[in-house]
């Protein structure tokens, strides 16, 4: 086993999981025959319990985001404080590793360290773990899991070993969603570009009428009213409505170029037809303006009027468009 494992892939199709369970069964104390932890021993009862002394789960943690005077229930005031989920891994997280790899082992005499996702190592967080990995420290192995595996440091996915996780079969996908009780695997599938753990907490039938009549607005091209549909959509999640905008171009694109659909695919007619008109040199361009503004989604303001505009600029990609 190498000191370092760099489990890369599509975010939702379980990496994390894999490396819980792998981490499980190297744990384990007595693995069964066909290579699973057995679930009663000592070790097992730990991870079961999520204690395990050695085993560490590295994410970006809850931070502390201001304090505000409020009333509490009798009408005393009491100072609230808000948590906010971090984007980071930060430093100090790193240095802890440190602390606990100085201490020997419990059981086994091995130690896991699980980072998710490792593109979230910040800056300072990044270069402590390269010490790390080039300098290991004994009995200890560090799983790596990372959506974006481009914005790692070179000089960490060099130092470790690479495990690229495959994208299920829609087949198998769709079997195991409808046996956790999804109504529409196909249509959360298709939305998640087949990551089977994102389909499932993407099923909502509010969420797929919502994206549903969007689609059916974008489907008019340059005849689509921009303003009743930010009207519509505004009450919805920003991000939300960028995202699908992304998926609709994209899947506008690859059917011009490939005659492929992958996350409206009950709109490929539709589809079809626009890609014969599209302005392929304004979509390139119109694709990077959404990147720049999904960026920027935090920081919106007015999501309407940026919704106005972006489906203007959308009604422009197709000739005699009567937004032009």
């Amino acid at each position: 086993m190498p000191h370092a494992l760099l489990l890369h892939g599509r975010q939702g199709i379980g990496k994390l999981a894999f490396a819980r369970a792998l981490a499980h069964v190297l744990l384990c104390e007595s693995p069964d025959n066909a290579g699973f932890a057995c679930g009663g021993c000592l070790s097992c009862g730990w991870m079961a319990q999520g204690n395990h002394p050695d085993f560490r789960l590295i994410e970006p943690e809850d931070r502390t985001e201001g304090e505000a005077d409020v009333s509490d229930a009798e009408g005393d005031t009491v100072t609230s404080r808000s948590r906010r989920k971090s984007r980071f891994i930060v430093v100090d997280q790193i240095r802890a590793l440190n602390e606990l790899t100085a201490l020997s082992t419990h059981r086994n005499g091995l130690r896991i360290m699980v980072l998710h996702p490792a593109e979230a190592l910040n800056a300072n967080a990044a270069n402590a773990l390269l010490k790390m990995l080039e300098e290991p420290p004994p009995a200890t192995l560090f799983l790596l899991i990372t959506h974006q595996a481009q914005r790692l440091l070179p000089t960490i996915r060099s130092r470790c070993h690479k495990i690229a996780m495959p994208v299920p079969s829609r087949s198998a996908s769709e079997a195991w969603l409808s046996a956790q009780g999804v109504t529409s695997s196909a249509f959360c599938l298709a939305q998640t570009g087949g990551a089977p753990l994102a389909a499932m907490e993407a099923d909502s039938a509010a969420v797929r009428e919502e994206i549903e009549a969007f689609a059916g607005q974008l489907s008019l091209g340059g005849r689509i009213d921009p303003f009743s549909a930010a009207t519509a959509w505004a009450k919805n999640d920003f991000g939300a409505a960028i995202a699908a905008l992304q998926k609709w171009c994209y899947d506008l694109m690859s059917v011009r170029l490939a005659d492929q659909v992958r996350y409206f695919p009950h709109q490929r007619p539709s589809l079809q037809a626009m890609g014969k008109s599209v302005d392929l040199r304004l979509l390139l361009e119109f694709q990077r303006i959404l990147i720049e503004a999904r960026a920027q989604v935090s920081h919106s303001l007015n999501t309407e009027l940026q919704l106005e505009a972006l489906l203007v600029r959308y009604a422009q990609l197709f000739p005699g468009s009567t937004r032009s």
